[in-house]
């Protein structure tokens, strides 16, 4: 008699068979790098990049999508959680792009680099499709501990060796406050399922101990995204780490945070909205007046781009405080639209460094133009997408999110999103104003001569364009995740 007691098992497993793959490859390369010299490390770095592609592909493809929910609702594949997974995939797979030649000029690639991406990743995805607390627990630290290692690659550098420990010690402070949040709202419901949390948070007749447990999750949340008051540690990290690694660290992580939000948030604690969506609201105009505020003081591009990255979670914060499937669909859209400038924009800074020229002070791009008008206009679709100027998809993505926020009845928010926003813009085309009127000082800013390289920062920049003009298809892949 044949044994069938396999194969429910292996069924209920296709729809975990992208995070498997990404597993599996990750563990293979690890030990594929032991056997490697150190000038056949550039196999693990392309098989990296290789694997991520094929991940992402699995999930365009569909491969594994029929259950919608498995291992007792722990793992959730939706269609949000599809679409988050695909741009995590594609923006993890460009930032090792921009990894190879900064590192290795500099002596500070390892094999074990590129395997950090893939277990970061592979914490995003899980992340992504978490059922439970304790799938959204798992995901964040193996995400968390990954980031850490890779913001302390430099080990030379006192520096990016300060980030490392300030980014650890108050990732676990924050950690901490997500998992006391997790465990009231586990004590308030009896279950850390997340539909069944909704279920119960619904009827529930004293729901203070539960709220208690999403305040302290909001903490959590908060600071995972960098959101002010909670952005004390992105500034010296994005300033302190190795620029590839801020370009990680400052773009894919923002889609996980997403699904993060929705998760304990837009699901589990969906029927006290009107508690916590007003705490949301503060939380994105305290971040659009900080962030952009402190930017204009900025004359380190690093430390500029780190606290204009506070002022778009504010702006990505008016999604999820205007609610509804169109508050949801219009964050959505701007987290992919974020990852894609927070990758260009920090990829700016790797294509013009080089070594013991890091290319990160603002004065360092005057005169750009007059040098390499190409790589100046490719900074300027940057910068204009990023302060919001039409064409480009970072108008589409401010104009959406404002107008969740006015149909979520926040009109107060929207006005002062739009004057925030106006603000906001004077730093960005500061640094348009320094390549095309000022006149080159110092030593020659040159880009880079890596083909490939200088390819992939220019696709990704006009990317900003073209996406910008034909913003459509994207909005609706983003709204059908929310149908």
């Amino acid at each position: 008699m044949q044994p069938t007691l396999a194969l429910p098992a292996a069924t209920e497993l296709l729809p975990l068979l992208p995070e498997l793959v990404l597993a599996g490859a990750a563990f293979a390369l690890l030990m594929l790098d032991l056997f490697l010299k150190e000038g056949q490390r550039v196999l693990t770095h392309v098989l990296s990049i290789l694997v991520l592609l094929l991940v992402g592909g699995m999930v365009v493809g569909g491969v594994g999508a029929g259950e919608t929910s498995v291992l007792s609702g722990m793992f959730l594949r939706d269609t949000m959680a599809d679409v988050l997974k695909v741009g995590t995939c594609f923006i993890a797979a460009l930032s090792l792009v921009f990894f190879w030649p900064y590192l290795r000029e500099r002596g500070l690639y390892k094999g074990e680099i590129s395997v950090l991406v893939l277990f970061a990743t592979l914490g995003m995805l899980l992340l992504i499709s978490a059922g439970s607390l304790v799938m959204v627990y798992l995901g964040l630290e193996l995400l968390a501990l990954s980031s850490y290692a890779l913001v302390a690659v430099d080990r030379d550098s006192k520096l990016a060796s300060e980030a490392a420990m300030k980014y650890f010690v108050l990732g676990a402070l924050a950690s901490g406050l997500l998992l006391y949040g997790m465990s009231l709202v586990y004590g308030a419901t009896g279950s850390i399922d997340i539909v069944r949390i909704r279920e119960i948070a619904a009827v529930t007749e004293s729901p203070m101990l539960l709220l208690a447990g999403v305040v302290f999750m909001i903490a959590g949340i908060a600071f995972k995204f960098g959101i002010a008051p909670f952005h004390m540690w992105l500034p010296d990290v994005y300033h302190g780490a190795p620029t590839p690694v801020t370009l990680f660290i400052g773009s894919a992580p923002k889609l996980a945070a997403f699904a993060m939000v929705v998760r304990l948030l837009g699901i589990a604690a969906a029927p006290l909205a009107e508690h916590w969506q007003p705490l949301l609201a503060v939380l994105a105009a305290v971040s659009l007046l900080v962030g952009n505020l402190i930017a204009l003081a900025q004359t380190n591009l690093k430390r500029m781009l780190a606290y204009s990255t506070v002022s778009h979670v504010g702006f990505l914060f008016l999604g999820f405080a205007g609610g509804g499937v169109a508050g949801y669909s219009a964050a959505m859209f701007y987290a992919l639209s974020y990852a894609l400038m927070a990758t260009a924009s920090f990829g700016a800074i790797v294509l013009m460094s080089r070594r013991g020229f890091e290319a990160d002070r603002i004065e360092d791009f005057k005169g750009l133009n007059a040098r390499d008008p190409w790589s100046a206009g490719m900074v300027l679709c940057i910068m204009a997408s990023l302060a919001g100027i039409p064409p480009f998809l970072g108008f589409w993505a401010k104009l959406a999110v404002l107008r969740a926020a006015v149909d979520g009845n926040l009109l107060w928010l929207a006005i002062f999103g739009v004057v925030m926003a106006v603000i906001g813009a004077f730093y960005y085309l500061r640094v348009i104003k320094v390549m095309y009127f000022d006149e080159p000082v110092g030593e020659a800013l040159v880009p880079r001569e890596d083909a490939t390289l200088r390819f992939i920062f220019a696709v990704n920049a006009l990317a900003l364009l073209v996406l910008g003009v034909f913003w459509n298809p994207l909005m609706a892949w983003c709204q059908s995740a929310f149908a």
